[in-house]
């Protein structure tokens, strides 16, 4: 059996002694029960400044323990902060974690993040154009609209605008006298006749470019004429005449709105017409 007071103070050692107190502390060793497992059985809080307590049992090879912990003292109020502070903001690479690291500096709290980008992305599919849908139009004042859709080659477009808000009436504009032609020009055959119109704040200004008609076709042999000669003054009041040919085309005497009206251009149409039948020879 093991004995604490062996060796005595100053006594002599022997085998004999020392074997009886190796043999009875591995009894003691042999006695205690294997552990298998710890459990809390339980976690009690008590007041500031009790002592901190802890029970073991051992139940069944398992140790059981009951804890007896003070709370601490109620703290005193913290400083205030005024913000929050976000100090950097780094990019790791695809796949790398996410971290944010936070300091105090008494008032504020400040942040440090480091976030990942996405993996690059594929190259999207290749289209050839954009396609406006339809174009449609809303009251004043609602909200314009655009909706995109993408069928694989072009990115569609419906929009939606509103229109304004109708006008007052405006003042009435300028009277004009007549219309005036400018000039008119003859262009070769088959170019496309052409009208350029002015506004002068009174006349409706015009600039005719009419094409000549084409060439026509030899006509037959004239019979032999007798001899003759045409006089100077003969000569002359011939060219005198030429402009016979549009005597018979009225002016027009209208007055133009501003904007002109339909009605009022296909008016002046109708006399460009008239106008260019009667020159022709």
């Amino acid at each position: 059996m093991f004995d604490p007071n062996i060796p005595a103070t100053n006594a002599e050692a022997t085998s004999v002694m020392f074997r009886g107190q190796f043999n009875g502390l591995k009894d003691l060793i042999d006695a205690i029960q294997s552990i298998n497992a710890a459990v809390v059985d339980a976690v009690d809080t008590v007041n500031p400044g009790d002592p901190a307590v802890v029970t073991l049992s051992v139940v069944d090879s398992t140790l059981h323990f009951s804890f007896q912990l003070p709370r601490g003292n109620d703290g005193g109020e913290g400083p205030p902060f005024t913000s929050f502070l976000i100090d950097s903001v780094s990019t790791l690479n695809p796949g790398e974690p996410a971290s944010v690291s936070t300091t105090y500096d008494g008032t504020s709290v400040r942040f440090t993040f480091a976030i990942p980008r996405g993996d690059d992305g594929a190259a999207g599919p290749p289209f050839a154009n954009a396609v406006v849908d339809g174009v449609s139009t809303l009251n004043p004042g609602e909200p314009a609209t655009v909706d995109t859709t993408f069928d694989g080659s072009s990115v569609r477009f419906t929009f939606a605008i509103p229109r304004g808000e109708d006008g007052g009436e405006g003042a009435p504009g300028p009277p004009f006298a007549n219309a005036v032609v400018d000039g008119v020009t003859t262009l070769d055959p088959n170019e496309p006749a052409t009208v350029e119109t002015t506004f002068d704040g009174s006349n409706v200004h015009f600039a005719f470019s009419i094409p000549r008609g084409g060439d026509g076709n030899p006509g037959p042999q004239g019979e032999p004429g007798g001899p003759g000669e045409v006089s100077l003054q003969q000569l002359t009041d011939a060219i005198a005449t030429t402009s016979n040919n549009s005597n018979a085309v009225a002016t027009l005497m209208m007055a133009v709105s501003d904007p002109p009206t339909q009605s009022e251009m296909q008016q002046i149409a109708d006399k460009l017409d008239e106008l260019i039948l009667a020159l022709r020879r």
